[in-house]
């Protein structure tokens, strides 16, 4: 298949098109390199997949619709992995209209472009599990109505989920949402969680640790996510919404614990009130994704942490000390 990946240079979307081009789909990444971390980073994951044949990368930005056009007119998709978005529960209570331009109104782009080139078989779209707020359904389940978002991401977010029904509704679209929950591994943003406590613990970097570290995480390794989004590619299922995670949900100060121990220090946290933007807890029904996909996460959060501090330490923290 020929599939666009967009976000291709992010974290997830490098591991994606990555397994993507190692199976042999012809795969062109798209990628703005914006600054909401380090770009130079992402340029690290983009250099990587250039070692791939198959892979190709476009630097443009899901916001300008006429690049989106022509970039689908001239390439004849055949499915598409919509990773791109600006990523950051806290950092959109600060932008709310980055965050909606960006999570919505270019992701309606893409569907339109889509749309317009009428080659393309799939539209996956990564949601997220920010969606379900402080619902008290648990585990969450992909029939809650998620009406309640306590912050712009999540907002944003659902409105395309919706976004997509109405175009699988009137134009015939394939599209599936699928929600990601709490993912971490190597090549993680430095804003995530594990990252930021594998610096503190390595460097001593003092970072926040809210409500005590008492929220409930269903944190899902890379992997897992990336075979859960190729199985959503693969299955054409005209409209749904489906969960990836792990479903065995992990108090936050016990992963931080796991991260100390393999670091054999404490991290050097500073104790914060959970913000308004956060939810208490979330935990996985992922029940349909297995029925519809197939999908079977293989790695515990034991054996993923270990993998991620490993990456940490021969990659990002003996590069930083050298």
């Amino acid at each position: 298949m020929k599939i666009l990946v967009t976000g291709a240079a992010g974290f997830i979307g490098s591991n994606l098109a990555e397994k993507l081009a190692k199976r042999g789909d012809t795969v062109i990444g798209l990628d703005n390199f914006n600054d909401y971390y380090d770009p130079a980073k992402k340029r690290a994951n983009a250099a990587r997949l250039a070692a791939y044949p198959t892979f190709r990368l476009v630097e443009e930005d899901i916001r300008h619709r006429q690049a989106m056009f022509d970039l689908f007119a001239a390439e004849k998709f055949d499915g598409v992995a919509h990773l791109a978005a600006m990523a950051g529960v806290r950092n959109a209570v600060l932008h709310p209209d980055l965050y909606v331009q960006v999570n919505l109104n270019g992701t309606q782009n893409l569907m339109d472009a889509a749309r317009a080139a009428g080659d393309v078989q799939n539209f996956v779209m990564a949601s997220t599990s920010s969606v379900y707020g402080n619902t008290t359904q648990i585990p969450f389940v992909e029939t809650d109505p998620c009406d309640r978002p306590l912050q712009p991401y999540a907002a944003a977010k659902r409105a395309a989920e919706m976004l997509g029904h109405a175009y699988h509704h009137l134009y015939g679209l394939n599209f599936t949402a699928v929600r990601f929950f709490t993912v971490y591994g190597p090549n993680g943003r430095p804003d995530m969680m594990a990252y930021l406590v594998a610096e503190s613990v390595a460097k001593g970097t003092q970072i926040p640790l809210y409500d005590g570290g008492q929220m409930v995480r269903d944190w899902t390794y890379i992997d897992d996510i990336t075979d859960g989004v190729v199985a959503a590619l693969d299955t054409p299922l005209g409209y749904e919404i489906i969960n990836l995670g792990r479903g065995e949900p992990t108090l936050l100060k016990d992963f931080v614990t796991l991260i100390e121990t393999l670091g054999g220090r404490p991290a050097n946290v500073i104790h914060k009130p959970r913000l308004a933007a956060d939810f208490v807890k979330n935990e996985a029904d992922i029940s349909k994704a297995r029925r519809l996909l197939g999908y079977n996460p293989q790695v515990p959060v034991e054996q993923g942490v270990r993998r991620f501090w490993e990456w940490y330490e021969s990659t990002i923290h003996q590069t930083s000390s050298s």
